[in-house]
């Protein structure tokens, strides 16, 4: 399917082609500090499908424990995070599935780096919910 996505602010717009049967979750702990949150949603995308229209990302390389590096693409005006990819080899981009249009429609099909993942977010089913703030 054909995405659209942009950073908060617009400075970054961005389209490409995702098969949602791909969407996942990663709970590892990189994802988590470079989130700010639990965990990460993304989509893989062929770098050749990616248009960007308007914007110059920022890249930070993060480094990983293994010495394998990946290139964490982000707005350099509102810090949205957008997509990442191998430095080694840029042929699939990770999209950042809260940056997309169409996030409604690309849920999530399996989880990884569970045994990272924090406990209560397993389950969050049973909290008090408000429909707004």
């Amino acid at each position: 399917m054909k995405v659209t996505g942009k950073c908060h602010c617009g400075s970054v717009t961005f389209e490409a082609l995702a098969d949602p049967d791909h969407v996942a979750i990663c709970h590892c702990a990189d994802c988590q500090t470079l989130t700010g949150t639990a965990y990460r949603v993304s989509v893989p995308v062929a770098r050749d499908s990616f248009v960007l229209h308007t914007g110059t990302p920022a890249i930070y390389v993060k480094t990983a424990d293994s010495g394998a590096q990946r290139a964490q693409a982000f707005c350099s005006h509102c810090g949205s995070p957008l997509y990442a990819y191998a430095v080694d080899q840029p042929v699939t981009l990770g999209l950042r599935v809260g940056c997309l249009d169409q996030r409604a429609e690309l849920r999530p099909r399996r989880q990884k780096w569970c045994r990272s993942a924090l406990p209560w977010s397993m389950n969050i089913a049973d909290l008090p919910r408000r429909e707004t703030e």
